[in-house]
């Protein structure tokens, strides 16, 4: 962007002299910033990025936005740029440069799934067109930012994955990033703790078409549309107008799967996914349906499918050597909520033998939150097909509950990972896959480097 267009997008008020039309990067971190850039301070519960703003002109930037006078260097020869709001304004800008790309903009929410689902759409869509995606996680306001500036320039066709702590945060994101097409994985528990229901949940997830608006673009007529879970929550609580695609699993013939693979069959045609998991299957389902509704082929879906490969800390595999011991870690620790942890257990249990389940806290689940995990430990408790040498290991505090539930198989609870480390090295045998799955802030990949030393 240039400096004339950074007043432009923002409406800002102008202090300083510099060149208008002089081309520039945007930077929100000093401890990066070049020469030449131009400097957007954010803030925060913990920092104020306008207290940085003369480091950042020392460094080389040309100017900086700003919301109070007093921050302000004196004596600089330099443009500064008032704003009411700084994240406003760096929502403005990636908004202004949406609009000069002008991407297919497709808009990915979920309690869970969504992020494997942007995975899945973006590797499908991308047999056809330039496709650009949200990196790792970054699916906040700022990290929608980030994404839309990383963006190539001839970039199609941009998918975004939405997340949100609580009501009127997709909406926003909606708002600027001002979707074409938006998905909905599905509507569970995750974040129940604030919003207090799965009705409220349903609302904020369905917040995501409210910015969705009608563009033709990529040389078709493509009208707006939703495509969703097929779940009655979603139904009776999404307003929305435009053409409405529901699915599920439902809809599906499957007719082979394994815990590292998955055929089926999907309005008459066969897919094959790299990955196993019911849930998998159905989170393709978005993947094939905008596959459908973008042009592409059958050849170019199925290819996307099986393409797809899953991103760290989802169902990633890696082999561990502990003294004369050789383990298979299986680490889906990304995220965890009930729904998620259901789906887990359900794969294993179908294809392993020969395993052991080490399973932590799940966050954010309010006051019910032991019960979750009760409910969870009597779930895995009433499976008819638990393996006769399993074992299912708890660390964490509220994930006592699980293992408290389970009298069908061997159990063992430990406050935390270090404690839990001795147990594994000496009564795990060699051979044995070990599964983990928690919520990210349980930190379960320290459980593979801990074993690794």
């Amino acid at each position: 962007m240039n400096t004339e267009e950074l007043i432009e997008a923002t409406n800002a008020k102008i202090i300083g002299q510099a060149s208008l039309n002089k081309e520039i990067n945007i930077s929100t971190d000093t401890r990066t910033i070049k020469s030449g850039d131009f400097y957007l301070p954010l803030k925060g519960a913990s920092f104020d990025g306008e207290k940085f703003i003369a480091q950042a002109i020392e460094k080389g930037a040309i100017g900086a936005f700003f919301t109070s006078n007093q921050n302000l260097p004196k004596g600089v020869n330099a443009l500064f740029l008032q704003v009411p709001n700084t994240l406003t304004a760096y929502l403005q800008l990636a908004n202004y440069r949406l609009h000069k790309l002008k991407p297919f903009v497709i808009a990915v929410t979920g309690s869970s799934g969504k992020t494997t689902t942007k995975e899945l759409v973006a590797s499908v869509l991308s047999e056809k067109y330039k496709t650009f995606k949200t990196p790792l996680n970054h699916n906040n306001e700022i990290g929608f930012c980030q994404t839309v500036f990383e963006a190539p320039d001839d970039v199609e066709v941009l998918v975004l994955e939405m997340g949100m702590r609580g009501l009127g945060e997709i909406e926003l994101l909606s708002k600027y990033s001002e979707p074409d097409v938006a998905i909905i994985s599905n509507v569970g528990t995750a974040h129940i703790g604030r919003l207090g229901s799965r009705e409220n949940i349903a609302k904020a997830k369905c917040e995501i078409v409210k910015g969705i608006k009608s563009q033709k673009t990529l040389a078709m007529e493509i009208t707006p549309a939703l495509i969703a879970h097929n779940d009655e929550i979603i139904k009776n609580t999404v307003d929305f107008n435009g053409e409405k695609i529901f699915y599920s699993i439902n809809d599906v013939k499957i007719i082979e799967k394994s815990a590292s693979y998955s055929k089926f069959e999907y309005k008459e045609n066969i897919y094959e996914l790299n990955v196993g998991g019911d849930y998998n299957i159905e989170n393709a389902l978005s993947a094939i349906n905008i596959g459908l509704k973008l042009g592409l082929t059958i050849e170019q879906i199925q290819t996307g499918l099986k393409k797809y490969k899953p991103i760290e800390k989802r169902w990633e595999s890696v082999t561990v050597n502990v003294n004369e011991k050789k383990f298979e870690i299986i680490n889906d620790s990304y995220n965890a909520n009930p729904e998620s942890m259901h789906a887990f257990v359900d794969t294993i249990f179908e294809h392993y033998k020969n395993y052991v389940l080490i399973l932590g806290d799940m966050g954010e689940l309010g006051e019910n939150e032991i019960q979750y995990h009760r409910e969870l430990g009597e779930y895995i408790n009433k499976k008819n097909n638990l393996a006769p040498t399993a074992k299912i290991i708890s660390i964490g505090t509220l994930s006592k509950n699980i293992t408290n539930a389970i009298t069908a198989c061997e159990i063992k609870h430990f406050d935390n990972i270090e404690n839990a480390i001795p147990y594994i090295k000496s009564n795990i045998e060699s051979g044995t896959i070990l599964f983990l799955k928690a919520s990210r802030s349980m930190k379960f990949e320290q459980i593979i480097e801990l074993l690794s030393k």
